[in-house]
């Protein structure tokens, strides 16, 4: 299985997609298209991408409810291409959680430059980071996919970034400030009750009861761990939450 990058291509002008396309493939990325929004919807559930660049004007679907339905589906990257001067457009695509825009006409180097560096911020997992299990959740690294009890959980990106990090760590403590640099950038390292506050919408996405850790355990004044091993019988999640596994700082 190829390590470079999938990347789908969604414009419903022929001539703007193969430039595209030649371009990235140039760069070493590999490169699926599709002519417009319906299209762009069946190819990225059929190849699932690591991101995918949309044209935000296409004559069945648009590019901003072309990224809605994405979301709905799994987290992915997605940079938008824009007409020059649609400001509009720009500021309504990065409000719904677009991760960058481009406007034509744009450099070939620039546009691999751009997907590149949303690659990054997106901690897109490589191929073969393998698969979690515990209890009735799967964690899928590499396809990007969370299930429970069978059914696939509806993550924001934001909660996928911050999840995918803890299993990519699994079993060792995540700093605060590693999980907030991570998944929001420099700025957010010290603003622990945002982190609180995102870190309890997992837990639930992941079945924990209110106010009960589950598998994301609270190591205080230090960071999360998740916990991916046989629960053990008579567990005591208040003892683990006053760290009573201080050994688990250490690690890594």
């Amino acid at each position: 299985m190829s390590t470079q990058p999938l990347v789908l291509v969604a414009d419903d002008e022929p001539r703007i997609t193969k430039l595209v396309a030649i371009a990235l493939a140039e760069e070493g990325f590999r490169v699926v298209t599709a002519d417009g929004g319906e299209a762009a919807l069946a190819k990225a559930e059929e190849v699932r991408p690591d991101i995918i660049l949309l044209d935000i004007v296409m004559p069945d679907l648009d590019g901003i409810e072309v990224m809605r339905q994405l979301r709905e589906r799994r987290p992915v990257p997605v940079i938008l291409l824009t007409a020059k001067g649609s400001t509009a457009d720009k500021a309504k695509g990065l409000d719904l959680g677009a991760d960058d825009y481009i406007a034509k006409p744009f450099h070939p180097d620039e546009l691999a430059a751009r997907v590149r560096a949303v690659i990054r911020r997106s901690g897109g997992a490589e191929p073969g980071a393998g698969v979690l299990r515990f209890d009735d959740v799967e964690i899928d690294l590499e396809r990007r996919m969370v299930t429970r009890g069978g059914e696939l959980v509806q993550l924001s990106r934001t909660e996928w970034l911050l999840l995918q990090h803890l299993a990519a760590n699994a079993g060792k403590v995540v700093l605060h400030t590693e999980l907030l640099t991570k998944v929001w950038g420099p700025e957010y390292r010290d603003d622990l009750q945002y982190l609180r506050v995102w870190v309890s919408r997992v837990r639930r996405k992941l079945g924990a009861a209110p106010g009960e850790p589950g598998r994301i355990r609270t190591f205080q004044g230090i960071g999360y761990l998740l916990d991916v091993e046989p629960a053990a019988r008579g567990d005591d999640s208040a003892h683990e939450e006053a760290g009573a596994r201080p050994e688990a700082a250490l690690i890594g």
